[in-house]
């Protein structure tokens, strides 16, 4: 088979979807690699290296599109790639359909397959392939949230760990997945006063056990949610729905009660946002501000530790990108109900149920 690799189009997106071991692996099992040239730049990785782990270089990205059967990639396709795919063809990468009509639509009509990372899930309900850049996401989102908290930026000018004799920070995290829980560890790490919300109480009491002495977990209904919210210097966003729209758990006029200068990190904006003023924002410009509240919704937020989260994610995704360059879709996908899970359209139709019930499209499950 012909795996290409295209370098990411995306503004400010570093990652690349295959590392030179990865070529290695495939070019071993007889496939041919095309990796275009720069595309493991911006993580560090050379041409070089891919050369001599046996992959082609090519110069753009027409021909990786153009010759390869299974295109890997880190980011979903952009509006000047999606001509560029055609039927039968695979691509493997995220998607997060949900936050995009025109992206579903684009890939419906190319009749090609599309793999999405954030869907493929193992027998227990791990969301295999997202979960490293949930990881990810989550550290980062204390972060950015204690850089745009200082007054220079904006903020209410407020150090998350306080001072002796003086409070900590309030952090508010909607969501006790792996992106809440590991925003709940970075923001404890830094002294803050933490409070994270999810409505499984099982989760909570995993949660109890497993946190610092200075996380509360708290059961998330309306009331918490919005007493939380006149609490909070900084607001994690960090719901999540299998391939569907995030719920929207902060309303606009939500912002009123909320503290002027305090800092929103929406990290659920790849599936539409858990905030209702979220929109996407990129790395080069990060935030906005409604209503006195500075708001951080970047779309690929693990993309700004490139090399970290390109080889996090590669470490993921290999093992699948040999089961379908090895066995193509079709076999690939009757061995492993992890593929079959991955497919969220298929030769022209919707095969994830979530993507279709979001824009009230038809939708077929995907049958290997």
């Amino acid at each position: 088979m012909i795996v290409g690799v295209p370098t990411e189009v995306k503004e400010h997106e570093y990652r690349v979807a295959l590392l030179p071991v990865g070529a290695e692996e495939l070019t071993r099992k007889g496939h041919r690699v095309l990796v275009q040239r720069g595309a493991g730049s911006g993580s560090g990785i050379t041409d070089s290296e891919y050369q001599a782990a046996g992959a082609t270089l090519v110069a753009d990205a027409a021909q990786v599109w153009g010759d390869a059967e299974l295109v890997v990639k880190v980011k979903e396709p952009q509006p000047a790639e999606l001509p560029k795919l055609r039927n039968a063809q695979m691509l493997f990468t995220f998607f997060h359909f949900a936050a995009s009509r025109d992206l579903t639509e684009g890939v419906l009509q190319s009749r090609a397959t599309a793999l999405a990372y954030e869907t493929l899930e193992d027998e227990t309900g791990q969301l295999k392939l997202l979960t490293p850049m949930s990881e990810i996401a989550g550290r980062l989102s204390i972060q950015a949230g204690a850089k745009y908290l200082e007054r220079p930026q904006g903020g209410r000018g407020v150090l998350l760990g306080g001072s002796p004799g003086v409070e900590r920070g309030h952090v508010t995290i909607l969501g006790g997945g792996v992106v809440g829980s590991e925003a709940a560890k970075a923001a404890a790490g830094l002294g803050a006063n933490v409070f994270i919300l999810d409505n499984n109480v099982s989760r909570l009491r995993e949660l109890r056990d497993l946190m610092p002495s200075n996380v509360t977990p708290l059961f998330a209904d309306r009331h918490a949610i919005k007493r939380e919210l006149t609490l909070a210097d900084l607001l994690v966003g960090a719901v999540l729905v299998r391939g569907a729209k995030a719920p929207k758990l902060v309303e606009r006029a939500d912002l009123k009660t909320m503290k002027p200068g305090s800092v929103i990190v929406d990290v659920a904006v790849d599936q539409g946002g858990c905030v209702e003023t979220t929109r996407p924002t990129t790395h080069s410009d990060p935030v906005y501000v409604v209503d006195d509240i500075i708001h951080y919704c970047v779309t690929n937020m693990p993309g700004a530790v490139s090399r970290t989260s390109t080889y996090a994610l590669c470490n993921a995704t290999l093992p699948y990108i040999l089961q379908l360059a090895n066995n193509g879709l079709i076999s690939a996908a009757k061995q492993s109900a992890e593929l079959r899970s991955a497919v969220n359209i298929h030769n022209g139709v919707v095969t994830q149920a979530a993507v279709a019930q979001c824009f009230g499209l038809s939708y077929q499950a995907f049958k290997a």
